[in-house]
């Protein structure tokens, strides 16, 4: 408790690490949002005019501060999971309101990290780009990847030291944006007019192009999600004084842009104007800077993803992957897997789309999805805190309108890029959705049995010496949520399949729970001496290591008396020398005869090819797999009824 409040304290180190942490994003998009504006109202026909200038900044300002300001820094920031924040936290704390709650959950979560292979991709093009104004034959694709791959290649190698940096060189980037926005700004104060909502609602009501103009506003604001995301490693007090600077920094650089605009009136789609406004002198170390901002733009992008699937794992809501932790610090995470995907990605992005404009059309859909989740699962969470029902209606309605409107215009993008976010997004669906949809199958068809029925048979197994010993300590991973209650096919293992003979047996379950950083346990002795049963309690982003868990409380139970885990072995138990544990795994097929429907079917056909691809259960619970048996259960055991069978007369 007292780590979280230190945490929330203001402290100019706090800050600066927000900085470096939550606004990469949302901090690099004056690189493109303007352009991607004016180059839809070229497409679509249209001059540059001085309204069209004045209502689109008008536009970027009330949306950063509908959006980012009211909706994310006021509001969402409240939803706190124990200090932690991101779309799956917020799930974890209403899913218990609602089972439906899951689909916005699992659509924001796909959405973001279809955002988190768009992001690299543009912010990284769009900096190298600004190179063409001094060097006109500059190689930017090559150059691209290039960054791109190196940044995925040390991501295995924890970025603790580059981390560091990343607050400095962002406070030095809104900085320089505030600056080259002020220099433009004092040349013009008739571009201090977008400040009124006036002309952004002329703009949207009478232009015909509104939607596509839209689609290029909603880019100023795509990183807003991260100031909820990243709550955990910043807190909450920093990121929304931070958010103070950062917003008057883009609103200047913003209106700086507005003012060279202004001014050419024959202006050009070919130009940045983002690039433009930089004194000539300046634009190689801008280009770097903006290079640095682009890099930790995409590394906190990827550092999220890691972070979303890490949690969706523990969810269930992915299959399980392989999770390393290559540094000391706090919620540093790689995946393996993961990084690999979103690269291939990334550089697939680059090498169809080849230029920023193009991939324009692609971005901000995804986000705008999340968007979406974030607004009902918020409304869910205002419902279970008691908050006054017009309340939440207003706030579904205003945030309903703005974000649908958005979408609506993004979708107007859909031919011209924005297919590549549905196909990425599609594909990331499929797949969160079959491992849920699957488990809840799965569970449908678990049967449960009382284990009080069988005390009395695994006592006398154990000491029945007519049956060879199978293991000292016997070990087995139990779903069934009540001590009294035990799977048939448990009991199936140890009685009838191969009986078992073991001096004990202990029932592992772990339990996955909403808070955060939850790591606690509970000791059962069903039968004293024979049968034991442990439950886990862990947080949603807590490592579930069994192995080392359950090695943990046995340590604990030797060294307070209450178990004794010296082998029985005669030669052994004189020399006080421990026994052996095994432990076992049961490994669900789909049987031939399964009832299911062919929805069902085609989703669990699904899972099964997933689960060959995924972590083997005996590794993504750290159990060493030399004393680790899997055996083989049908998902649905088939029973003589469900067979029909005619006898003929002899």
């Amino acid at each position: 408790m007292s780590n979280q409040k230190n945490l929330n304290a203001l402290s100019a180190g706090g800050l600066l690490i927000s900085l470096g942490i939550v606004y990469g994003d949302i901090g690099t998009s004056p690189l493109y949002t303007l352009k991607a504006i004016f180059t839809a109202v070229k497409g679509a026909g249209q001059a540059v005019t001085p309204e069209l200038v004045l209502g689109a900044i008008s536009c970027i300002i009330w949306t950063l501060t509908l959006q980012t300001t009211i909706k994310y820094v006021v509001i969402t920031l409240k939803a706190d999971n124990k200090g932690e924040g991101g779309i799956f936290s917020l799930y974890s704390l209403v899913r218990k309101n609602a089972k439906w709650l899951v689909i916005p959950a699992v659509i924001g979560g796909c959405a973001m990290l279809a955002d988190g292979i768009i992001t690299p991709s543009i912010t990284v093009t769009t900096a190298i780009e600004g190179l063409q104004l001094k060097f006109p034959d500059v190689p930017v694709i090559p150059i691209v990847i290039i960054i791109i791959s190196i940044l995925f290649i040390i991501q295995q190698f924890g970025t603790n030291l580059v981390g560091k940096l990343f607050g400095p060189v962002m406070f030095l980037w809104f900085s320089a944006l505030g600056l080259l926005g002020i220099l433009f700004v004092v040349q013009d104060f008739s571009i201090l007019k977008a400040l009124n909502p006036y002309y952004a609602v002329t703009l949207l009501v009478n232009n015909p192009a509104a939607l596509l103009i839209l689609g290029g506003v909603f880019l100023c604001t795509t990183g807003a999600e991260a100031l909820y995301s990243d709550m955990g490693h910043c807190g909450k007090n920093n990121i929304r004084v931070s958010w103070v600077f950062v917003k008057a920094m883009l609103i200047l650089n913003y209106l700086g842009q507005g003012v060279w605009v202004l001014h050419r009136p024959h202006y050009e789609v070919e130009l940045n104007p983002f690039f433009e406004i930089v004194p000539p002198a300046y634009l190689l170390f801008m280009v770097a800077l903006a290079t640095l901002a682009a890099v930790i733009a995409s590394q906190a992008m990827i550092t999220g993803s890691f972070t979303l699937i890490s949690e969706a794992v523990r969810l269930n809501l992915w299959p399980k992957v392989r999770i390393n932790y290559p540094s000391n610090q706090k919620g540093q995470i790689y995946v393996p897997s993961i990084n690999w995907l979103l690269w291939i990605g990334c550089v697939a992005i680059v090498l169809i789309f080849k230029k920023s404009g193009a991939m324009e059309g692609a971005y901000g859909l995804a986000i705008n999805l999340t968007f979406l989740s974030t607004t009902i699962l918020v409304a869910a969470y205002m419902k279970r805190k008691k908050v006054p029902l017009y309340v939440i209606l207003i706030f579904l309605a205003i945030y309903g309108v703005i974000e649908s409107t958005f979408l609506i215009g993004n979708l107007a993008k859909f031919f011209h890029g924005g297919w590549m976010t549905v196909l990425i997004g599609s594909g990331l669906f499929t797949v969160m959705w079959s491992w849920y949809v699957a488990r809840k199958i799965k569970n449908r068809f678990v049967k449960y049995v009382e284990i009080e029925d069988y005390y009395q048979i695994i006592s006398e197994l154990s000491v029945d010496e007519s049956v060879p010993k199978y293991s000292s300590q016997l070990v087995y991973l139990t779903s069934a949520n009540f001590k009294t209650e035990i799977e048939s096919k448990i009991i199936y293992s140890i009685i009838q399949k191969e009986p078992k003979r073991a001096d004990v047996y202990w029932l592992v379950h772990v339990d996955v729970v909403d808070e955060p950083y939850t790591r606690e346990y509970k000791v059962e002795f069903l039968i004293p001496g024979k049968l034991i049963r442990i439950d886990f309690k862990l947080g949603f982003r807590v490592e579930q290591s069994v192995n080392l868990l359950y090695r943990k409380v046995i340590e604990d139970l030797v060294k307070n008396g209450e178990v004794d885990i010296t082998s029985q072995y005669t030669s052994l138990n004189k020399h006080k020398i421990a026994g052996d544990f095994r432990f076992v795994l049961l490994e669900k097929h789909l049987s031939k005869f399964s009832k299911l429907s062919f929805y069902e079917r085609s989703v669990m056909d699904y899972y099964f090819i997933l689960k060959r691809f995924s972590l083997s259960e005996e590794r993504s619970f750290g159990l060493d797999s030399s004393y680790v048996d899997v055996e083989k259960v049908p998902l649905i055991f088939v029973t003589p009824d469900d067979i029909e069978l005619t006898r003929l007369p002899v």
